[in-house]
């Protein structure tokens, strides 16, 4: 079932007006790259369902304090979802379910994604796979694995300013090397 195309400001119209067909083609066209980046961070199937609902919710609660001229719709929401996926990591309920499971219910990281969504994924793995390996390191940690730059800092030893550095250098370096294709880039974030 091809849906029909909205544009981002009747989007965001019907979805201040709380219309319920924005918020289905919100789901429709953003679900799969959004579970994408939350079951990478919290990697267990049903946790992961859990914080796509939450971050829905958040989504159509706050949508009135998206502001265009700081970053796309997409780019809002992929900041939602990593930030709700890394609340639940940390979470005092995931971190003593996360004790009491014997055998992990890891699923494939692409689960959800259209094959679009899977080929845009790839195309963004390959593309930090060509960083050199201290950056490849933060961006892994950072955008795949929930860590905070804190985290980050504390992990390898290095001072939290030199992560940062590191990170926005390596977040722009990987903007140029996936500039000739046509995807949207997960990692236009930068904190």
């Amino acid at each position: 079932m091809k849906t029909e195309q909205i544009s981002l400001d009747q989007l965001l119209s019907l979805l201040i007006s709380r219309d319920e067909k924005g918020f289905n083609y919100l789901y429709q066209n953003y679900s799969g790259a959004l579970y994408g980046v939350i079951i990478r961070i919290v990697r267990y199937e049903v946790e992961a369902n859990e914080v796509m609902q939450d971050v829905f919710v958040k989504i159509w609660n706050s949508v009135t304090s998206y502001d265009q001229n700081k970053g796309s719709l997409y780019t809002w929401m992929l900041n939602i979802a990593r930030n709700s996926a890394i609340d639940r990591l940390k979470s005092k309920s995931f971190q003593n379910d996360s004790k009491n499971q014997s055998i992990p219910d890891f699923v494939n990281d692409n689960a959800g994604l259209s094959t679009e969504q899977k080929h845009e994924f790839h195309e963004v793995q390959k593309g930090v796979d060509t960083l050199r390996d201290d950056y490849k390191i933060l961006i892994n940690k950072a955008y795949f694995g929930g860590y905070t730059q804190e985290e980050i800092s504390e992990e390898l030893g290095i001072p939290l300013g030199t992560v940062k550095t590191r990170t926005r250098a390596a977040l722009l370096e990987l903007r140029n090397i996936l500039k000739d294709f046509r995807i949207i880039i997960l990692f236009f974030f930068l904190k």
